[in-house]
């Protein structure tokens, strides 16, 4: 798993393979976990991913810039619709990425939430 947070956009770019993301999948859905990720060159690489059972309402990924860790935290309703979005991509053929990205009204986002794109294990866009 590769994270890299773009320090000028706020956004975190998530490059994962089909296991890794059914891995975080899980843990999103359970509500605990620590993924790490590969180390990478350069400032903007971050050291995995944490996920927390919080009351909510909604989900809210957020930067722990001291340990350079992003935080996934929220209610079940919100994390179960996360890890159902994280299976699909990490199970799309036909490559491709998803955006997570909040905005007024999000029906299962927090308001602050850092937007994240996650890569299909199997690269680019999709062939359709």
């Amino acid at each position: 798993m590769r994270l890299i947070c773009d320090p000028v956009h706020g956004e975190v770019d998530l490059t994962a393979s089909a296991e890794e993301l059914n891995r975080l999948a899980a843990a999103v859905a359970e509500g605990e976990g620590l993924l790490s990720s590969t180390p990478s060159a350069g400032s903007d690489a971050l050291t995995g991913i944490e996920v927390k059972k919080t009351a909510g309402p909604g989900v809210l990924v957020r930067l722990d810039s001291e340990r350079q860790v992003l935080v996934i935290s929220g209610d079940s309703a919100g994390r179960t619709v996360l890890a159902e979005n994280l299976r699909g991509i990490a199970s799309a053929e036909d490559g491709g990425h998803l955006h997570i990205d909040y905005f007024p009204g999000h029906f299962y986002l927090a308001e602050g939430s850092l937007p994240l794109v996650v890569n299909s294990p199997h690269g680019g866009m999709p062939a359709r």
